[in-house]
């Protein structure tokens, strides 16, 4: 017991060596926002919070630009001119804000705009011309999926190309640069009040707790962060809907994802219960079908390595107390 204090402590410690605050990242940005506001002859005025909230050096390395596509979004289709605004009864002067804080054992990291907000049925129109959609989905989507399509790759609401917007890339390198980071990336916004764009980070990269499951004769690891809860159903809890195989969990319906399909792992056969893993991307729920559940482990990730660089469905490996490589299940792509 107290060989594992030391060691932990010493992993505390080492881990803290590489923590860095955001503020490194954060203090260039006031020189670009009033330099947007200048070119944009609009008023913005920014503020910044928690910039001492501490981050891993590889986390901080990749983050700028994000924050920075982020920004320019903010102060560019946010930020209305100080004349509209005043009709709105706003005050000439726009607010942006960054703000970083610590939730558990994640750093969540927010732009705020009390801007336009985003229209979600221009959303919609601008997805439609663009053949992203079709009419029937566009008529079938909440207001906030419709706002999410902002997150696409090639979409762009700008209507003339500028220095500034309008090219298609921006929100599709944010979001694909943020789940790189194992993080994800929401939006949350109201007409004529603005938006908050929400990018949330696990707080280190090289050490997670996971759990093993095990599929077959192979285990995998699947991240603590995205687990909601692990149940054994009986196979016969498992209704079809639409097509779509899915659990009802206290009241709510669950679609599933089976490892044996998703890995291409030849069927042996049924069990009389199965394990499932319900983890979860931002708002959206799915239960993962597992074999049997070994338990709860700290593991250090390993890159996969430029061979496997198109493997979408593993975030990395870990090698596990006897020798055995485990694989780490990438949550967010599976469920996409």
């Amino acid at each position: 017991e107290q060989m594992d204090r030391v060691t932990t402590d010493l992993q505390n410690i080492v881990m803290k060596v590489r923590m860095v605050p955001v503020s490194s990242v954060f203090n260039r940005f006031p020189r670009m926002v009033r330099d947007i506001a200048k070119e944009l002859n609009k008023e913005i005025n920014l503020t910044i919070e928690g910039e001492e909230t501490e981050l891993d050096r590889t986390v901080i390395d990749e983050i700028g630009d994000p924050i920075m596509h982020l920004l320019r979004n903010s102060c560019d289709h946010g930020v209305e001119e100080p004349d509209v605004r005043e009709k709105k009864g706003k005050p000439r002067q726009g607010e942006v804000g960054l703000i970083a804080r610590h939730e558990g054992n994640n750093v969540v990291i927010m732009v705020t705009d009390d801007g336009a907000g985003i229209d979600a049925n221009k959303i919609k129109n601008k997805a439609i011309e663009k053949g992203m959609i079709t009419q029937e989905e566009a008529d079938k989507m909440d207001d906030a999926d419709a706002v999410r399509i902002v997150f696409a790759p090639g979409f762009s609401t700008a209507d003339h190309i500028s220095d500034i917007s309008g090219r298609g890339v921006g929100m599709d390198v944010v979001r694909s640069k943020i789940e790189a980071l194992s993080g994800h990336v929401d939006v949350e916004t109201k007409i004529d009040e603005g938006s908050i764009f929400k990018i949330k980070l696990p707080l280190t990269l090289a050490i997670i707790q996971a759990m093993l499951v095990r599929v077959q004769e192979e285990m995998y690891a699947i991240p603590l962060g995205s687990i909601d809860s692990t149940i054994n159903i009986q196979p016969d809890e498992i209704k079809t809907v639409q097509n779509k195989e899915v659990i009802v969990l206290r009241g709510e319906i669950i679609p599933i994802i089976r490892m044996e399909r998703m890995l291409q792992v030849p069927h042996v056969k049924d069990s009389d219960e199965t394990f499932v893993v319900v983890v979860h991307t931002g708002e959206t729920k799915a239960g993962i079908v597992v074999d049997s559940l070994i338990g709860q482990q700290e593991i250090v990730i390993k890159t996969l390595g430029s061979l496997f660089t198109g493997l979408k469905m593993f975030s990395g490996a870990t090698v596990l107390g006897d020798g055995r490589v485990a694989l780490i299940l990438d949550v967010a792509t599976m469920m996409q």
